[in-house]
C-alpha cells in the first residue's frame, strides 16, 4: 500500500470485487464486461501452441506503429499501459515531476516508489476538474496528466494538453481510456510536432484483457530507447503480443469504434437515471467523456455500502487525491444491468 497525505494510491476498482466481492455486479471496474470477443480469445487461443519460443514482439510493435501513422522506433509495447509508468519513474532523470490530479494513481506512486518527491496539481470541482494549464509549475520537467481523466470523466482539449510541452519537459498523456471516446477527438497519439510528449495507451479496457496485460508507449525514439533499457527481457508474452497484433488491426480498430458509440448511449442512459436522484443531493461530473462517471452525494460510504449488500459493487472515490468519502465512480454497464443498479441506488439512499 502507498499512503500519501490519507490517499491509499495503490488502491483500485478491482479490489471492490475481490473476495467476498466476487460475487457482485461490477460497476467499479473500468474495463467493458462484455469483453473479450469471441473472435479475439480464438486468436489468442491460436498462438498457445508457440508458447516454446520466446516472445517476439517485432510484428506487434510495426502493426500498432501503422495504426497511428508512426514508425516503429516511436512504440514500445509494455505489460499494461502500468508497466510504463514505472518505466517512466525509474528511467527518466527528472528533478520535479508533477501529476495533474485527480487521476488514476499509479502515475504517483510509481514516482514515490522510484524516490521521487511529487508535486501536485489539484484539480477543482467549482471548475468541472477542467485544466487550466497556468496551475502547473514552469519549473516541472515531467508532468502527467490523464485524458479522458479517470475518475473525473473529463475530456480535456488536446491544444490545452500540448500548450504544456516545454524544452527539457516530459509530457505523459494517458489515454488509457481513448479508444472509448467516438472518433478518439482530443486524442494526441500519433504527433510528432509536440516537443516530449509521451502517449500511453491500453488495449486492456475496450478489449477485457486486464488479466493479459498489454499496453504501448508513443514517444520519440530515444525516450522508447531509454524505456526499453529499463525494460526487463521479454517483458511481454506471446499471447499479449498476438492480442495487441489484433487489437489495431483495421477490423478491431472499427469494431472499437462502434464500442465507443455504444458507450456513449449506454452513459447517456445512465445519467438519465441519475437525474432523479438530484433532490437526494446526488451531483455528475459533466460533461462526462469517458466510459464511466464520477459522482458526489452526501454519506456515500454508506450508500457503497449499502449498494454492496444489494449485491453491486461500486469505485470509492476517497483513495484519488483532490476527492473526499463523498465520491463514488460508476462503470458505465448495458441498460439492463444500470436499470438494475438504478432501483438498488434507490434503496441504498433512502434505506
Amino acid at each position: 500500500m502507498r499512503t500519501e497525505n490519507g490517499h491509499d494510491l495503490r488502491h483500485h476498482g478491482d479490489a471492490e470485487v475481490r473476495d467476498d466481492g466476487g460475487s457482485l455486479v461490477d460497476l467499479a471496474v473500468n474495463v467493458r464486461a462484455d469483453t473479450p470477443p469471441a473472435w479475439l480469445r480464438e486468436h489468442i487461443a491460436g498462438v498457445l501452441g508457440g508458447l516454446a519460443a520466446y516472445p517476439d514482439g517485432r510484428a506487434a510493435r510495426a502493426a500498432v506503429a501503422a495504426r497511428h501513422g508512426l514508425p516503429a522506433e516511436r512504440v514500445l509495447l509494455t505489460a499494461g499501459a502500468a508497466e510504463a509508468f514505472v518505466l517512466l519513474a525509474r528511467a527518466l532523470k527528472v528533478r520535479r515531476p508533477v501529476v495533474v490530479h485527480p487521476q488514476f494513481t499509479e502515475p504517483e506512486a510509481a514516482l514515490r516508489d522510484a524516490g521521487h518527491t511529487v508535486d501536485r496539481v489539484l484539480l477543482r470541482e467549482a471548475d468541472g476538474f477542467r485544466l487550466g494549464p497556468a496551475a502547473v509549475p514552469e519549473d516541472a520537467d515531467l508532468v502527467v496528466i490523464g485524458n479522458p481523466t479517470n475518475p473525473t470523466s473529463v475530456l480535456h482539449p488536446a491544444d490545452a494538453i500540448a500548450s504544456l510541452a516545454r524544452p527539457g519537459r516530459v509530457l505523459v498523456v494517458d489515454e488509457a481510456f481513448m479508444d472509448a471516446v467516438p472518433g478518439e477527438r482530443e486524442s494526441l497519439a500519433g504527433r510528432v510536432d509536440v516537443p516530449g510528449l509521451v502517449v500511453l495507451r491500453s488495449l486492456t479496457k475496450t478489449w477485457g484483457l486486464a488479466g493479459l496485460r498489454i499496453g504501448y508507449v508513443l514517444a520519440a525514439p530515444e525516450t522508447v530507447e531509454e524505456l526499453e533499457r529499463a525494460q526487463p527481457l521479454w517483458p511481454v508474452s506471446t499471447p499479449a503480443l498476438a492480442a495487441a497484433e489484433a487489437c489495431v488491426g483495421p477490423r478491431a480498430v472499427a469494431e472499437a469504434a462502434h464500442a465507443a458509440h455504444r458507450v456513449a448511449s449506454d452513459r447517456a442512459h445512465l445519467l438519465a437515471g441519475l437525474a432523479r436522484f438530484a433532490p437526494a443531493g446526488l451531483r455528475v461530473v459533466e460533461p462526462a467523456q469517458g466510459p464511466f462517471l464520477l459522482i458526489r452525494l452526501p454519506r456515500a460510504a454508506t450508500v457503497r455500502r449499502r449498494l454492496r449488500d444489494l449485491g453491486y459493487a461500486v469505485r470509492r472515490g476517497d483513495t484519488f487525491p483532490g476527492l473526499d468519502e463523498e465520491w463514488l465512480r460508476l462503470a458505465v454497464r448495458d441498460r439492463t444491468t444500470v436499470d438494475g443498479f438504478l432501483r438498488a441506488l434507490e434503496q441504498a439512499l433512502h434505506g
